[in-house]
């Protein structure tokens, strides 16, 4: 059977995401923190249009635009004026909200909003790929390389400081990461829908494995499958890609549910 190339570079692609999206997805996780990858997706609207403005690239500028947003929330909650929630939900949507009254001032650019708030995976580019794997393989590095520091921090912060480690540039860095990883993904999955591959296939991993290295195997594991049967489904019955991927998630994690159950009444 012949592959058109446009779905094997949309099937690379999105396995690319997927290996990296899977393992992060499981600090988002133990962290508590899938608002805060809603909230940092919706700023990426922001960074694509004035990539678009400015000609300097959709991808640096998102990076860049959602660097600065994740900034602006740790500056803003260290001033405890309000709580962390309702922070998140200010910025989110007034970044959203600027993000779509900056399109509407794109005058030689087209822009379908659409495809980037839900994603269009089959569009990808091979210069979209290189970005793909040239961000995942420095944020795969940057995990691996801070793994036990980013453990520690997670379970308890007072605990690695006791250890020596720098809690404060450990979770720079880990807002770092999720910043490069939803930048580049949200484009291709989706700025309303990348959320949901970080904690759906990490939270299905979470009950069938006893370490935090076999969860962040098994989610992006779980992350491909979910991004092979999305694509199929999108390619059999013309289903839009990203919240067919979302769907395929959501359907494993379903199927397995029961199995779940039966794992966490035995512990």
């Amino acid at each position: 059977m012949n592959i058109e190339p446009w779905f094997l570079r949309a099937l690379i692609g999105g396995i690319g995401i997927a290996l990296v999206v899977g393992p992060l997805g499981c600090f988002v996780v133990w962290r508590r923190m899938a608002y805060f990858g809603d909230s940092l997706a919706h700023s990426a609207l922001l960074g694509i249009t004035l990539g678009l403005l400015t000609g300097i690239g959709v991808d640096p500028a998102t990076i860049i635009v959602c660097g600065l947003f994740a900034v602006l929330l740790v500056w803003l909650q260290s001033l405890r004026i309000l709580a962390a929630d309702t922070l998140l939900g200010i910025l989110a949507h007034a970044s959203l909200s600027i993000g779509l009254i900056a399109a509407s001032l794109l005058k030689t650019v087209r822009l379908n909003v659409t495809d980037y708030l839900f994603g269009n995976v089959l569009s990808v580019t091979n210069s979209d790929l290189m970005w793909i794997y040239g961000s995942g393989v420095l944020a795969l590095f940057l995990m691996i390389f801070l793994w036990r520091s980013l453990i520690l921090t997670t379970l308890h912060e007072d605990m690695a400081r006791a250890e020596g480690v720098n809690a404060f540039a450990v979770n720079l860095c880990f807002m770092a990461l999720m910043t490069i990883v939803i930048a580049v993904s949200s484009r291709i999955i989706g700025i309303l829908l990348i959320t949901s591959l970080l904690v759906i296939p990490a939270a299905t991993a979470r009950a069938f494995v006893r370490s935090p290295e076999g969860m962040a195997v098994l989610a992006g594991v779980l992350g491909v499958l979910s991004v092979c049967g999305g694509l199929y489904g999108s390619l059999r019955f013309d289903f839009p890609p990203g919240p067919s991927i979302v769907v395929t998630a959501t359907i494993i994690f379903a199927l397995l549910l029961p199995m779940m159950l039966l794992v966490r009444n035995k512990k």
